[in-house]
């Protein structure tokens, strides 16, 4: 019978998460995309190329991603405030 040495895997780096500046980046970019998809869905509409539904769906996800942007902004604000208000 012969033995032979275990030999440990080599270490495989574990893929970093996008750093926070780029995942907010993004997230503001998506905003901006919903709202000018929007925009575009409107004047589609007043042009008369566009449908009133498609206009105001558009409208709709514009008016819900904004909502949820403020929400993380507030919420942003509130954890900031705690973590400066903390005693070192």
């Amino acid at each position: 019978m012969k033995v032979e040495a275990l030999l440990p895997d080599a270490a495989t780096a574990a893929p970093s998460p996008p750093a926070l500046p780029d995942t907010f980046a993004r997230a503001l970019d998506g905003v901006s995309d919903t709202l000018t998809g929007a925009t575009r869905a409107e004047d589609a509409f007043a042009a008369g190329r566009g449908s009133l539904q498609d206009a105001a769906y558009e409208r709709a996800r514009a008016d819900i991603a904004i909502s949820v942007a403020t929400a993380v902004a507030g919420r942003t604000v509130q954890a900031v405030q705690s973590l400066l208000s903390m005693q070192v």
